[in-house]
């Protein structure tokens, strides 16, 4: 078995570890410290990815602020009717329910936040740090997304001709014709912002930038990262029967972005199909953060383990069982999971282990003496692979304090 593998450490691998031997004197230092020199490693550890959400969350805000990349036409009435063509665009303007930099608040710290009380029963501090920067990962990255996408693709709002108040006589006789594409296409019906009377230059690139849906980007980014690591942690799709009102917990967050982003048909603020594009943007983006975050998606088995950086997973080698570190890293208490499994002396120097209701009613398969550090509530009659050799030494840890004994 590789020493590079996460099974055998009692602590997540990415926590601050000091092997050498401390002397008395580095046992009695404060804990005040050793949370310093624990800060101080996960600044060095995660660096880097704070820079690249800043640079990432600055360039999205830079590309928001550009100018538009290209020019659309659009016709107003017909020629001999004078009826509008699109009708779809000359809604009201209304104002917004939920405002783009609310929207923003609420599909990241709302996330967060429950996350963050969550903990006070799941007390893993890393599993804190990846559920908290696979959030930010998810918003991040769709927000970058669908931004690029308004500059270059664009399209109009419902309430478009409500903005632009169009005035065809601004462009005839080749006045204010920057753009060259007014009074073309089929009966010459096609104009473009030129014939806009409005004054407001950013209210009319704001109503030019429709697709996709910015709302529904961030809130299926926020609230789908929550879904996956709810059900995780809650274990609903496991390998037991939960509770109903667990499964309706669990759709709580989706029902919210549901909400965040049908809004927009309320107000007129987007068409159905910005909606949607935003949405698959959003749900894309945090399915992708949550498995660069944790072991799985939808494995139950895995799926509520964070990944570290100075470890390899070995799914192999895990063999169905949870390294010792993680075996209270759910939030449900039951059947075995969110407690470690206890084990009985039997004759002959073996273990049995109780069972939980995970497969059969009590398991009968009998283990080595040894202490692994490993429990396996989702799995029966699985034998503890040897890990001794390759465990770090409990003496190698007094030094500095591990990120899941602070929270």
């Amino acid at each position: 078995m590789s020493p590079k593998m996460v099974l055998p450490f009692h602590r997540h691998p990415d926590s601050p570890r000091d092997v050498s031997t401390p002397s008395p004197g580095a046992r009695r230092d404060s804990k005040g410290k050793r949370l310093g020199w624990f800060i101080v490693d996960w600044i060095k550890l995660s660096w880097k990815d704070v820079i690249a959400m800043i640079v990432l969350a600055a360039l999205s805000l830079g590309i928001n602020q550009a100018p538009l990349a290209t020019v659309r036409t659009f016709s107003i009435t017909f020629t001999t009717s004078g009826d509008i063509v699109f009708p779809q665009f000359a809604y009201p303007y209304r104002g917004w329910i939920i405002s783009p930099t609310l929207s923003g608040l609420l599909s990241t710290l709302v996330p967060i936040g429950i996350i963050a009380i969550a903990q006070i029963r799941i007390r893993s501090f890393w599993d804190l740090n990846n559920a908290i920067l696979g959030t930010l990962y998810s918003v991040i990255i769709g927000t970058l997304f669908q931004v690029i996408l308004k500059q270059l693709i664009g399209g109009f709002r419902p309430y478009f001709l409500d903005i632009c108040q169009p005035d065809i006589s601004r462009v005839m006789g080749g006045n204010n014709n920057a753009t060259g594409l007014n009074a073309v296409g089929f009966h010459n019906i096609m104009y473009t912002v030129d014939v806009c009377t409005n004054p407001d230059k950013q209210a009319l690139k704001n109503a030019m930038t429709s697709f996709p849906s910015g709302h529904s980007t961030a809130a299926f980014a926020g609230y789908v990262f929550l879904f996956l690591w709810m059900n995780a942690k809650l274990k609903v799709w496991a390998n037991y029967q939960p509770s109903f009102y667990w499964l309706a917990l669990l759709f709580a967050p989706l029902l919210v972005a549901v909400l965040m982003a049908c809004a927009l048909t309320v107000d007129q603020a987007h068409n159905w199909y910005d909606i949607l594009a935003g949405s698959t943007i959003g749900t894309v983006a945090a399915f992708a953060a949550y498995r660069v975050c944790y072991a799985s998606i939808f494995d139950w088995r895995y799926n509520h383990i964070p990944l570290a950086r100075r470890e390899v997973f070995d799914y192999d080698a895990m063999g169905g069982m949870v390294p010792k570190n993680m075996e209270r890293a759910v939030f449900v208490r039951k059947l075995g999971w969110g407690r470690r499994r206890k084990a009985r002396r039997t004759g002959g120097g073996e273990k049995r282990i109780s069972g939980h209701g995970m497969g059969s009613a009590r398991s009968s398969a009998t283990y080595a003496p040894q202490d692994t550090g490993l429990v396996s509530p989702h799995g029966q009659a699985v034998r503890y692979p040897e890990t001794s050799r390759v465990r770090s030494s409990p003496q190698q840890h007094r030094g500095r304090l591990g990120g899941d004994d602070i929270v």
